[in-house]
Protein backbone atom coordinates (compact mmCIF):
# COMPACT_ATOMS: atom_id res chain seq x y z
CA UNK A 1 0.00 0.00 0.00
CA UNK A 2 1.45 3.26 -0.72
CA UNK A 3 1.81 5.55 2.47
CA UNK A 4 0.77 9.58 2.55
CA UNK A 5 4.68 10.37 2.25
CA UNK A 6 4.80 8.87 -1.07
CA UNK A 7 2.28 10.70 -2.54
CA UNK A 8 3.43 13.52 -5.01
CA UNK A 9 1.84 17.33 -5.07
CA UNK A 10 2.57 19.30 -7.68
CA UNK A 11 1.93 22.98 -8.01
CA UNK A 12 3.25 22.75 -12.50
CA UNK A 13 2.62 21.46 -15.43
CA UNK A 14 5.06 19.43 -17.92
CA UNK A 15 4.59 20.51 -21.88
CA UNK A 16 7.43 19.14 -24.15
CA UNK A 17 7.27 19.33 -28.43
CA UNK A 18 8.15 15.26 -28.63
CA UNK A 19 7.77 16.03 -33.10
CA UNK A 20 6.57 18.61 -35.35
CA UNK A 21 6.33 19.15 -39.38
CA UNK A 22 6.03 22.67 -39.04
CA UNK A 23 7.50 25.85 -40.59
CA UNK A 24 5.88 29.19 -42.22
CA UNK A 25 6.97 27.78 -45.59
CA UNK A 26 3.81 25.62 -44.80
CA UNK A 27 2.01 28.26 -44.83
CA UNK A 28 3.27 29.86 -48.38
CA UNK A 29 3.33 27.25 -50.37
CA UNK A 30 -0.34 25.91 -49.71
CA UNK A 31 -1.35 29.38 -49.91
CA UNK A 32 0.61 30.27 -53.39
CA UNK A 33 -1.21 26.93 -54.74
CA UNK A 34 -4.01 29.01 -55.38
CA UNK A 35 -2.49 31.16 -58.49
CA UNK A 36 0.94 29.26 -59.25
CA UNK A 37 -0.31 25.44 -58.98
CA UNK A 38 2.82 22.92 -59.33
CA UNK A 39 5.16 25.96 -59.11
CA UNK A 40 4.33 26.41 -55.14
CA UNK A 41 6.28 24.10 -54.55
CA UNK A 42 8.80 26.49 -55.41
CA UNK A 43 8.32 28.09 -51.95
CA UNK A 44 9.77 25.41 -50.05
CA UNK A 45 13.43 26.49 -51.48
CA UNK A 46 12.89 30.10 -50.29
CA UNK A 47 13.48 32.46 -47.27
CA UNK A 48 9.90 32.80 -46.06
CA UNK A 49 11.06 36.14 -44.52
CA UNK A 50 10.86 37.49 -48.53
CA UNK A 51 7.02 36.42 -47.90
CA UNK A 52 6.22 37.34 -44.25
CA UNK A 53 3.62 40.46 -46.18
CA UNK A 54 1.52 36.94 -47.71
CA UNK A 55 1.23 35.47 -43.72
CA UNK A 56 0.03 38.91 -42.34
CA UNK A 57 -2.12 39.38 -44.98
CA UNK A 58 -3.63 35.55 -44.51
CA UNK A 59 -3.89 36.30 -40.57
CA UNK A 60 -5.49 39.76 -41.37
CA UNK A 61 -7.95 38.61 -43.62
CA UNK A 62 -8.75 35.16 -41.73
CA UNK A 63 -7.43 33.29 -44.93
CA UNK A 64 -7.31 30.51 -42.49
CA UNK A 65 -6.53 26.69 -44.69
CA UNK A 66 -3.14 27.88 -45.26
CA UNK A 67 -1.99 27.64 -41.83
CA UNK A 68 -3.32 23.78 -41.36
CA UNK A 69 -0.61 22.37 -43.42
CA UNK A 70 1.34 21.52 -40.51
CA UNK A 71 1.98 19.22 -37.62
CA UNK A 72 3.02 19.66 -33.68
CA UNK A 73 2.90 17.06 -31.22
CA UNK A 74 3.11 17.85 -27.32
CA UNK A 75 3.18 15.61 -24.13
CA UNK A 76 1.79 17.20 -21.66
CA UNK A 77 1.25 15.95 -18.15
CA UNK A 78 -1.75 17.86 -15.98
CA UNK A 79 -4.35 17.61 -13.54
CA UNK A 80 -7.28 15.57 -14.98
CA UNK A 81 -9.47 18.87 -14.84
CA UNK A 82 -7.40 20.74 -17.30
CA UNK A 83 -7.44 18.04 -19.71
CA UNK A 84 -11.53 17.51 -19.28
CA UNK A 85 -11.47 21.52 -20.05
CA UNK A 86 -8.64 20.78 -23.35
CA UNK A 87 -10.75 18.24 -24.66
CA UNK A 88 -13.42 20.65 -25.59
CA UNK A 89 -11.08 21.91 -28.55
CA UNK A 90 -12.03 18.88 -31.04
CA UNK A 91 -11.75 20.41 -34.95
CA UNK A 92 -8.03 20.21 -35.76
CA UNK A 93 -6.76 18.29 -32.58
CA UNK A 94 -6.09 14.48 -31.92
CA UNK A 95 -5.60 13.42 -28.26
CA UNK A 96 -4.42 9.95 -26.55
CA UNK A 97 -4.87 9.98 -22.76
CA UNK A 98 -3.35 7.46 -20.08
CA UNK A 99 -5.89 4.97 -19.28
CA UNK A 100 -7.06 4.24 -15.77
CA UNK A 101 -8.27 1.20 -16.85
CA UNK A 102 -5.21 -0.59 -18.31
CA UNK A 103 -2.57 0.97 -15.68
CA UNK A 104 -2.11 1.60 -11.96
CA UNK A 105 -2.32 5.16 -11.46
CA UNK A 106 0.20 7.09 -10.35
CA UNK A 107 -0.11 9.31 -6.61
CA UNK A 108 0.70 12.86 -7.60
CA UNK A 109 -1.68 15.36 -7.30
CA UNK A 110 -2.07 19.26 -7.89
CA UNK A 111 -2.08 21.78 -5.02
CA UNK A 112 -2.64 25.33 -6.55
CA UNK A 113 1.22 27.31 -6.25
CA UNK A 114 1.82 30.38 -3.65
CA UNK A 115 1.29 32.15 -6.73
CA UNK A 116 -2.50 30.91 -7.68
CA UNK A 117 -4.91 33.39 -6.98
CA UNK A 118 -7.67 32.22 -4.99
CA UNK A 119 -10.80 34.09 -4.06
CA UNK A 120 -13.27 34.98 -7.27
CA UNK A 121 -14.80 38.64 -6.84
CA UNK A 122 -18.08 39.39 -8.60
CA UNK A 123 -20.80 37.69 -10.09
CA UNK A 124 -20.52 35.15 -13.41
CA UNK A 125 -19.60 36.50 -16.93
CA UNK A 126 -18.27 40.31 -14.99
CA UNK A 127 -15.72 38.86 -11.91
CA UNK A 128 -11.72 38.54 -11.03
CA UNK A 129 -9.71 36.93 -9.40
CA UNK A 130 -7.28 38.50 -6.86
CA UNK A 131 -4.77 36.74 -4.17
CA UNK A 132 -5.59 34.72 -1.28
CA UNK A 133 -4.61 35.19 2.32
CA UNK A 134 -1.77 33.15 3.83
CA UNK A 135 -4.67 31.39 5.65
CA UNK A 136 -6.78 30.85 2.97
CA UNK A 137 -3.66 29.17 0.66
CA UNK A 138 -2.99 27.37 4.32
CA UNK A 139 -6.39 26.06 3.91
CA UNK A 140 -6.08 24.79 0.43
CA UNK A 141 -2.92 22.95 1.11
CA UNK A 142 -4.05 21.38 3.95
CA UNK A 143 -7.37 20.15 2.99
CA UNK A 144 -6.08 19.08 -0.51
CA UNK A 145 -3.25 16.93 0.99
CA UNK A 146 -6.03 15.53 3.26
CA UNK A 147 -8.27 14.38 0.74
CA UNK A 148 -5.54 12.97 -1.88
CA UNK A 149 -4.74 10.73 0.90
CA UNK A 150 -7.71 9.11 1.72
CA UNK A 151 -8.97 9.24 -1.69
CA UNK A 152 -5.77 7.46 -3.16
CA UNK A 153 -5.96 5.00 0.30
CA UNK A 154 -9.28 4.19 -1.01
CA UNK A 155 -8.16 3.36 -4.59
CA UNK A 156 -5.69 1.39 -3.17
CA UNK A 157 -8.12 -0.87 -0.83
CA UNK A 158 -10.06 -2.04 -3.65
CA UNK A 159 -7.41 -2.65 -5.87
CA UNK A 160 -6.28 -4.57 -3.22
CA UNK A 161 -9.12 -6.63 -2.94
CA UNK A 162 -9.20 -7.49 -6.45
CA UNK A 163 -11.63 -5.17 -7.89
CA UNK A 164 -11.21 -3.99 -11.61
CA UNK A 165 -8.79 -0.92 -11.70
CA UNK A 166 -11.60 0.67 -13.82
CA UNK A 167 -14.05 0.71 -11.03
CA UNK A 168 -11.32 1.57 -8.60
CA UNK A 169 -10.63 4.75 -9.99
CA UNK A 170 -13.86 6.24 -9.42
CA UNK A 171 -12.20 7.03 -6.03
CA UNK A 172 -9.96 9.64 -7.71
CA UNK A 173 -10.60 12.87 -7.55
CA UNK A 174 -9.67 15.55 -10.90
CA UNK A 175 -6.94 16.94 -9.15
CA UNK A 176 -5.10 13.92 -10.16
CA UNK A 177 -2.51 14.21 -12.64
CA UNK A 178 -2.98 12.32 -15.87
CA UNK A 179 -0.79 12.16 -18.96
CA UNK A 180 -1.21 12.77 -22.79
CA UNK A 181 -0.60 13.28 -26.41
CA UNK A 182 -1.97 16.34 -28.34
CA UNK A 183 -1.58 17.09 -32.31
CA UNK A 184 -2.73 19.73 -33.57
CA UNK A 185 -1.81 22.50 -36.24
CA UNK A 186 -1.01 25.40 -36.14
CA UNK A 187 -4.53 27.37 -37.38
CA UNK A 188 -6.09 24.86 -34.22
CA UNK A 189 -3.67 26.14 -31.92
CA UNK A 190 -4.00 29.38 -32.26
CA UNK A 191 -8.08 29.05 -31.78
CA UNK A 192 -6.90 27.31 -28.49
CA UNK A 193 -4.64 30.17 -27.71
CA UNK A 194 -7.18 32.79 -28.06
CA UNK A 195 -9.44 31.06 -25.43
CA UNK A 196 -7.03 29.93 -23.13
CA UNK A 197 -4.56 32.69 -22.34
CA UNK A 198 -4.59 36.19 -21.56
CA UNK A 199 -2.60 38.49 -23.66
CA UNK A 200 -2.21 42.47 -23.47
CA UNK A 201 -2.36 42.17 -27.39
CA UNK A 202 -5.48 40.10 -27.71
CA UNK A 203 -8.55 41.94 -29.10
CA UNK A 204 -10.80 39.43 -27.66
CA UNK A 205 -10.89 39.17 -23.98
CA UNK A 206 -10.70 35.66 -22.41
CA UNK A 207 -10.45 34.67 -19.13
CA UNK A 208 -8.97 31.00 -18.69
CA UNK A 209 -8.47 29.04 -15.70
CA UNK A 210 -4.54 29.63 -14.51
CA UNK A 211 -3.97 26.03 -15.06
CA UNK A 212 -4.86 25.52 -18.54
CA UNK A 213 -3.55 28.82 -19.29
CA UNK A 214 -0.21 27.18 -17.94
CA UNK A 215 -0.43 24.56 -20.53
CA UNK A 216 -1.09 26.88 -23.63
CA UNK A 217 1.90 29.26 -22.19
CA UNK A 218 4.38 26.38 -22.78
CA UNK A 219 2.92 25.07 -26.12
CA UNK A 220 2.80 28.74 -27.49
CA UNK A 221 6.45 29.15 -26.57
CA UNK A 222 7.22 26.18 -28.74
CA UNK A 223 4.87 26.99 -31.54
CA UNK A 224 6.48 30.30 -31.85
CA UNK A 225 10.33 28.92 -32.63
CA UNK A 226 8.63 26.74 -35.25
CA UNK A 227 6.60 29.25 -37.11
CA UNK A 228 8.11 32.90 -36.33
CA UNK A 229 6.15 34.63 -38.88
CA UNK A 230 3.10 33.28 -38.00
CA UNK A 231 3.40 33.31 -34.81
CA UNK A 232 4.44 37.42 -35.07
CA UNK A 233 1.35 37.83 -37.47
CA UNK A 234 -1.00 36.25 -34.86
CA UNK A 235 0.24 39.06 -32.05
CA UNK A 236 0.26 41.45 -34.81
CA UNK A 237 -3.89 40.85 -35.76
CA UNK A 238 -5.20 40.83 -31.90
CA UNK A 239 -4.66 36.61 -31.59
CA UNK A 240 -7.29 36.21 -33.18
CA UNK A 241 -7.33 32.95 -34.96
CA UNK A 242 -7.54 33.37 -39.33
Amino acid sequence: MTTPESLTFRSDVTVELVKSSASDADVLFAARVSTAGEQSLDELKKDPERSKGLINYLMRDRHGSPFEHNSMTFFISAPIFVFREFMRHRVGWSYNEESGRYRELQPVFYVPGTDRKLVQQGRPGKYVFVEGTPAQHEAVSSTLHESYEQAYAAYQKMLAEGVAREVARAALPVGLYSSMYATCNARSLMHFLGLRTQHELATVPSFPQREIEMVGEKMEAEWAKLMPLTYAAFNANGRVAP
